[in-house]
């Protein structure tokens, strides 16, 4: 924690200064109930190292719980070297790069991503990076109602089997400028959207776009190729939510069905960022060239000077700062650098190998998991459709209190899906990644034998 060399006599004349008479005069905003009080368990003037001594005691305390859940956030080995190098001056208190001849570090590492990412997805063009994959997702949206240029509809299709978070966050940024969410539903048996299902939803009408996740929510595959040619015959853009691990061994969007789908976008976290309470993460937004001018965010770009020395500049900055409001694609007032920044070094210390060894672990990790759990009476997959990295299993008592039993025995057994998905039943999402051990796969089969021994 940061040292902080405030003396009493310094306080009171910041306070006279300020013109109040306490530090709490600071913040009487804040109601009194929501105050916490007085902290009486934390003793006062400990010496550096017993307040360190003690911390750490407290830390134990808490436990190291094994983490089963995955559900958008996910719990991966970073290399030591990633935020060694992420958080180096020159990266950790960077900015925006106005000034390109300033800044051909940071430029480079977004440029770097966004080739990264153009590999990863098979397309064109790649920003540098938005907040997180819920909001890229939306900004997505907006940009194919935007660059369709051939229907005027406003109408968007997304299916029931999207990460139910992302859908709350598209329908909150783009529900006020009238854009249509027609949600439509999975088939029970797969887990999937099949095509005959978009049919059904979609009738005669005109839709702008139509989002495809590949894996779906629930870990599911998609018919990704019959969907993408179904959406284009109706011409109908193609937005691919994608898990970038995932794409180290599955098709990648831009070769998607006869064209390709023309949008990409998803959540970055795989890619060296810890799980870290919820953020702060980094969403990656790719496209095919045609639509790059509608494309929100930033373009770092690769030339070479008079001297034929290669350069860094910022290529593209189609935001309202930079150009006139009513033109700007997007009001998106920075990206996500520092964790661009870390993705980038995790993504080259990996290589295309090492990302590909992470998916296949992912998956084989997954399968031994599901397999264990379903020796247990009761316990069964959801879906019948292959899966990556994820998967949905039915289970015989209710979850939340099956969830919670785990948790005091200090396993994460993973993501309680019958709020979100009621029609389910009581149901689990469990996700295993490379960090999962066999003795800890086995632990947690174990210990949900003998609670659901007790309450079945």
């Amino acid at each position: 924690m940061p040292f902080i060399p405030h003396t009493a006599d310094d306080i009171a004349a910041m306070l006279a200064t300020i013109g109040v008479a306490s530090i709490d005069d600071l913040f009487d905003e804040i109601p009194t109930e929501l105050k916490i009080g007085e902290l009486a368990a934390i003793p006062t003037g400990m010496a550096e190292m017993d307040i360190a001594r003690l911390m750490q005691s407290r830390a134990r305390a808490d436990g190291q719980p094994v983490c089963f859940i995955g559900a958008g956030a996910y719990d991966h080995h970073i290399p030591a070297a990633v935020w060694q190098i992420a958080t180096r001056g020159e990266f950790y208190s960077a900015y925006t790069p106005y000034q390109a001849e300033a800044s051909q570090g940071t430029l480079q590492v977004l440029y770097e991503f966004q080739s990264m990412m153009i590999a990863l997805t098979g397309l064109d063009v790649s920003n540098a990076s938005l907040y997180d994959g819920a909001s890229a997702l939306a900004e997505a949206v907006l940009m194919a109602v935007r660059a369709n240029r051939k229907t005027r509809s406003i109408r968007v299709l997304v299916p029931r089997t999207l990460h139910p978070a992302y859908r709350r966050t598209v329908h909150a940024i783009v529900a006020a400028q009238g854009i249509e969410l027609i949600e439509v539903p999975f088939d029970h048996q797969g887990g999937h959207t099949p095509v005959e299902q978009m049919d059904a939803i979609a009738g005669t009408d005109d839709f702008a776009a139509v989002i495809i996740n590949q894996p779906n929510f629930f870990g599911v595959l998609e018919d990704v190729d019959a969907l993408t040619d179904w959406a284009h015959a109706r011409h109908a853009l193609v937005i691919a939510v994608v898990n970038p691990i995932a794409l180290a061994l599955l098709s990648p969007p831009g070769d998607w069905g006869t064209v390709g789908a023309d949008i990409a976008c998803g959540e970055a976290q795989p890619l060296g960022m810890p799980l870290s309470s919820g953020g702060p993460y980094a969403g990656f937004l790719c496209c095919k060239q045609e639509y790059v001018r509608q494309l929100p965010g930033r373009i770092a770009g690769q030339t070479l000077d008079l001297d034929d020395k290669p350069g860094f500049t910022l290529t593209l900055q189609a935001r309202e700062q930079h150009i006139r409001r009513g033109k700007a694609t997007s009001n998106i007032c920075t990206n996500q650098g520092l964790l661009v920044t870390a993705a980038t070094i995790h993504m080259a210390l990996l290589g295309a190998e090492g990302l590909e060894r992470v998916a296949a672990a992912c998956y084989a990790n997954t399968r031994r998991l599901t397999a264990m759990l379903c020796e247990i009476p009761g316990v069964e997959p959801v879906f019948e459709r292959p899966i990556f990295h994820e998967q949905a299993l039915c289970l015989p008592a209710p979850t939340a209190d099956l969830l919670r039993t785990l948790a005091a025995d200090a396993v994460l057994g993973g993501f309680d899906l019958s709020q979100d998905y009621p029609e389910l039943g009581q149901a689990l999402l469990i996700c295993v990644t490379e960090l999962r051990t066999e003795n800890e796969m086995r632990d947690y089969a174990d210990k949900l034998a003998r609670i659901l021994a007790t309450q079945t």
